[in-house]
């Protein structure tokens, strides 16, 4: 079990930088806005040969009982209980300031493990802060930029010399403890005459791979509710107020003892609503996460007719190749259930076309209702999504598709499908193989994907068709 980190401190000190830094991504949103991260973010961290689990927070300050502020202050309160060490970060350019004395006096009172880092002292700016934050409490400060990655061998230096204390220092260099190569003695040298060794294989079972899934919606759908309700705690930050989520936060978990990692995303709004630098940032981590995901669930509220925004997030999603599942949430508020998933389904039969057939799952998120069927969906939509059909069925298919149906004449002369064969899957994608490809009209290849529905079975995920030239054998 690697030693678990935990950043913290008052907003706006650089934490999700160093967040970034340390585990050599982009994941945590940074901007000069103070508290920008509410939710807590985990992350597999590389410091010069120590590997260890880092953990980013929201800011930590003094916040109204039951205020949006106070439950981010819970949540970092319970990533600092969980790790070993806290990192407790300070502007150095600012000084410290109220809120910095009283995290560190909470930090005192808990006898949490801490070291306290100097952030932005790049350059020789920050000394006066340096001395100045002895009065914390908290020993020596260690000076680093986190943006510009100076002073992190006195960081790596300080978590060594306390991973020590702890007797957890080879937590942090386990990996490389692991994949040593064993070290063999001998009283004895080898000789030709010795007998080899009889090697014994064992089966290596490959664990089952998880399904990564992105929840995803416009604000206020009950996203990081059911994202909670799956795991079985209060693991992100929710409320009644709209765009409490901005990370794109992923976790991993396991259901009907299937492996998965779930994406809790923010929510996305029509782009010419979207005018503030974060939320463009936002939405733009949201578009990540359904990139690198396999199944997108699109939450809906079942409380009001399908958006237009909702349908244009899943055809985002098909266009990014994703399977999808759609989560009718809040269904135990809907008193006309049948009228309302008929609305439901007539606009998605006007709108989204292109994925006829898609799951659509009636949910309670917050009650836990509708989730067996809901995981029975996305690993359907998943077998799909990865089907792979072999040429000579697809030929076998193409021949009737042409007898029914040829393809029309151009310039007097008809045009030639030569043949059909799958060039990838996730989401199933066809070479088609034209004598003209660019005189093939779209109608055509419009019938040759419904065919490719029907007759295989690909309904609910994008389908894929590309136009090839045969080369001529007579050139």
């Amino acid at each position: 079990m690697s030693l678990s980190i935990a950043i913290a401190g008052r907003p706006n000190v650089g934490k999700s930088t160093l967040f970034n830094r340390l585990t050599k991504t982009r994941h945590a949103i940074v901007s000069d806005e103070p508290g920008v991260t509410r939710d807590r973010r985990e992350g597999d961290a590389i410091l010069a040969s120590m590997k260890f689990k880092l953990i980013d927070t929201a800011g930590l300050e003094k916040a109204k009982a039951g205020t949006l502020q106070d439950r981010m202050r819970e949540q970092s309160q319970i990533a600092i209980e969980l790790a070993d060490i806290s990192l407790m970060v300070i502007d150095a350019r600012t000084g410290i300031l109220p809120d910095d004395n009283y995290f560190a006096s909470q930090l005192r009172k808990s006898g949490a493990p801490v070291i306290l880092v100097a952030n932005k002292c790049e350059g020789k700016k920050g000394a006066d802060a340096l001395a100045e934050s002895w009065r914390l409490g908290l020993g020596a400060p260690v000076p680093i930029s986190a943006e510009h990655g100076e002073g992190l061998i006195d960081l790596y230096d300080a978590i060594l010399a306390l991973a020590t204390d702890l007797g957890r220092h080879e937590e942090l260099f386990e990996d490389d403890i692991n994949n040593a190569a064993p070290i063999i003695f001998s009283d004895q040298p080898k000789t030709q005459d010795d007998e080899p060794e009889i090697e014994i294989w064992e089966e290596d079972i490959e664990p089952e791979a998880p399904v990564r899934i992105a929840v995803v919606g416009r604000p206020n759908m009950g996203k990081s509710t059911l994202v909670n309700t799956l795991l079985g705690e209060g693991r992100l930050l929710t409320g009644p107020e709209a765009g409490i989520t901005r990370d794109s936060i992923m976790v991993p978990f396991a259901f009907k003892g299937k492996p998965y990692e779930i994406v809790d995303t923010a929510g996305i709004r029509r782009s010419a609503r979207v005018t503030e630098k974060i939320e463009r940032l936002m939405v733009n981590d949201a578009q990540r996460a359904i990139q690198f995901a396999k199944v997108c669930i699109l939450m809906l509220d079942a409380r009001q007719p399908p958006h237009k925004q909702d349908m244009t997030i899943a055809r985002h999603i098909a266009d990014e190749g994703r399977a999808l599942v759609i989560a009718v949430n809040m269904w135990d508020d809907v008193k006309d259930k049948s009228a309302s998933i008929k609305l439901i389904n007539d606009r998605l039969q006007t709108s989204l076309a292109q994925l006829r057939g898609v799951p659509v799952v009636p949910i309670s998120g917050l009650y836990g209702k509708g989730l067996d069927r809901l995981f029975q969906s996305v690993q359907m939509i998943k077998s799909i999504w990865q089907l792979r059909i072999s040429t000579g069925r697809l030929n076998r298919w193409l021949e009737g598709m042409l007898e029914a149906h040829p393809p029309p004449l151009v310039q007097g002369r008809r045009l030639r499908i030569r043949y059909m064969t799958q060039i990838k899957s996730r989401p199933p994608t066809f070479a088609l193989f034209v004598s003209r490809p660019a005189d093939l009209p779209e109608s055509y290849l419009r019938y040759l994907i419904g065919g490719l529905r029907d007759e295989f079975g690909l309904d609910g995920i994008p389908v894929r068709m590309v136009m090839r030239k045969g080369n001529n054998p007579y050139a």
